[in-house]
């Protein structure tokens, strides 16, 4: 029996970037190796985690870090894809963006539009997706080396806005939604990533949230 696959597209926090080290964390210890152990072998998990990944903004000062202009390439390489896990929002809270929470739930609706109309039309609607809103940035972490990056006071109080929104665009979208705002804080080390427990925290969340969600069926 052929595995299911479980693509789970986003940023550093799903690539695994260690607060503390600034190095990537265990594959076993990512919130992404932690679903797999708890799946099982009959599911395979797929990481596309990339650092810097903002929704649908280019980032001149970092290069390709668009995931709307990558995310229908990246369903295409990993077919077949039965469940899509989204986790973004974070890097689009930068100084640099000057976004409001308005303005990054926006970004999210065209992607879900643009993931959503090929799901339909090119994927029969098998693809069931769980989105996430990411766990809040700048709520600790004062003084660390991201601070200037993501001016912690704004980058606190837009965050903690997300959520709010992607609920209303999971239910428009047909997606599941889960708030990891909710499970997991970031690191003090730098304001803005989790460290390994709170990496199986949000695992084993995950993990819950698609079995009762149905995600899993």
């Amino acid at each position: 029996m052929e595995r299911k696959r479980v693509l789970c597209f986003g940023d550093s926090l799903t690539w695994g970037y260690d607060p503390e080290k600034r190095t990537r964390i265990d594959e076993n210890m990512r919130w992404t190796g932690v679903l797999q152990t708890l799946l099982g072998d009959s599911y395979k998990v797929i990481e596309e985690g990339h650092n810097g990944r903002t929704i649908a903004t280019d980032d001149p000062a970092e290069g390709e870090k668009n995931g709307l202009k990558y995310v229908i390439p990246c369903i295409e390489s990993q077919s077949p894809v039965d469940v899509m896990i989204i986790m973004l929002g974070s890097n689009d809270l930068k100084r640099k963006f000057s976004y409001c929470s308005m303005d990054i739930a926006g970004e999210m609706q065209i992607f879900l539009e643009k993931v959503q109309a090929h799901n339909r039309f090119r994927m029969n609607d098998k693809m069931k997706i769980l989105l996430i809103s990411p766990p809040l940035v700048g709520t600790t972490g004062k003084g660390s080396w991201l601070e200037d990056c993501f001016d912690f006071i704004n980058a606190a109080k837009v965050s903690s806005e997300l959520a709010q929104w992607y609920k209303q665009l999971a239910d428009m979208y047909g997606c599941a939604f889960l708030d990891a705002s909710k499970i997991v804080s970031p690191s003090p080390a730098d304001g803005v990533h989790i460290d390994k427990d709170a990496h199986g925290k949000l695992g084993k969340a995950i993990y819950d949230r698609l079995h009762n969600s149905g995600l899993l069926e």
